[in-house]
């Protein structure tokens, strides 16, 4: 079983920037990840298609679920945060991370838009997405898909916001040969990376894989296709300042 400390869990201060805009409405390249000036609600239900190096996979968001954490997803697409952002964290039976932008600037923009927390209403199954954090009060733009479900992580506080409904092999096939970062594994330092940026990835861990771009799907033909809820069980993945992840699942929850 996969061990995170609170490092796992932790979301860095610093927060990540925001996602891919939609196709109809395309941020100036000024304003790419940065953070909208007004606040927007998203849509009920929702579909995000992330172009990945490995391929495509759609995510399939519910604003009943996590209405905070939802709002904050749909602000980080259409600012077109989520472009050439890397998968930094990838574990191997527990979770893939990401959500910190390739330009440190941006980073910094985000850094004190923490959103509240939201209840916890459906399970971290596998393909659920939620937000990474470093306690309450601190989810910013860092995301994480389960890879297995991971039901521990939902009494952590840990709320799903969506789930993806097609494409989850991409997800699995995602590079993870460089494990979790220090002081567990030795991949990405995730304070360097908000700081430097894709540079410090580029020239140290040049085999990760990325984001092409995220977009918004047609709303036209979007329909809840996720009817249920479900629970599981593993530990929590986490962004985090200076905190590092644990060796055991009780340490992850920490």
């Amino acid at each position: 079983m996969h061990r995170l400390t609170r490092h796992a869990i932790f979301v860095p201060v610093l927060a990540l920037l925001a996602a891919c805009g939609g196709s109809e409405q395309k941020p100036a390249a000024s304003d790419v990840g940065l953070p909208p000036t007004s606040s927007t609600e998203a849509p009920s239900v929702f579909r995000v298609r992330f172009e990945t190096s490995k391929g495509t996979f759609v995510l399939e968001a519910h604003r009943r679920w996590a209405p905070r954490g939802v709002d904050r997803l749909y602000q980080l697409v259409q600012s077109g945060f989520f472009d050439n952002t890397r998968f930094f964290r990838a574990v191997t039976g527990f979770m893939v991370q990401f959500g910190v932008h390739g330009d440190p600037a941006v980073n910094a923009a985000w850094e004190s838009l923490a959103i509240p927390d939201d209840s916890v209403a459906q399970s971290n199954k596998r393909g659920a997405m939620s937000f990474a954090m470093g306690g309450p009060g601190t989810r910013t733009t860092q995301v994480f898909i389960n890879l297995v479900d991971n039901g521990a992580l939902d009494g952590m506080g840990f709320s799903p916001i969506g789930l993806v409904v097609d494409g989850m092999a991409v997800v699995d096939s995602l590079y993870a040969g460089y494990g979790d970062g220090p002081p567990a594994g030795f991949g990405p330092d995730q304070m360097r990376l908000m700081s430097e940026g894709n540079a410090y990835l580029e020239r140290e861990y040049p085999k990760l894989d990325f984001i092409r771009t995220a977009r918004l799907v047609d709303p036209s033909g979007v329909t809840d296709a996720v009817s249920g809820d479900s629970a599981a069980g593993i530990a929590p993945p986490a962004i985090s300042p200076a905190v590092a992840p644990a060796t055991s699942a009780k340490d992850r929850a920490k």
